[in-house]
């Protein structure tokens, strides 16, 4: 899954290798945190969130096969 975002996010910004995806693991649910560059926050975001909520939408459909739960947090 770490990998998934870290693919559709570089795809996104404008500032590729700044995208950092990390995982912090709990008993069903799986916390990943994206950080991107300053100038690329917005970008990620998207307009009223909508951007940010398609690339949860996608993790929620992936995460079905590995029948754990993933919540993604994006962090300044």
């Amino acid at each position: 899954m770490k990998d998934l975002i870290s693919y559709i996010v570089r795809a996104l910004v404008d500032h590729p290798e700044e995208v950092a995806v990390s995982e912090v693991e709990g008993g069903q649910t799986v916390i990943l945190e994206l950080r991107v560059a300053k100038n690329d926050f917005g970008k990620v975001i998207g307009r009223h969130g909508r951007t940010a909520q398609a690339i949860r939408t996608i993790l929620s459909a992936a995460s079905g096969k590995a029948k754990k739960r993933f919540v993604l947090e994006i962090v300044e």
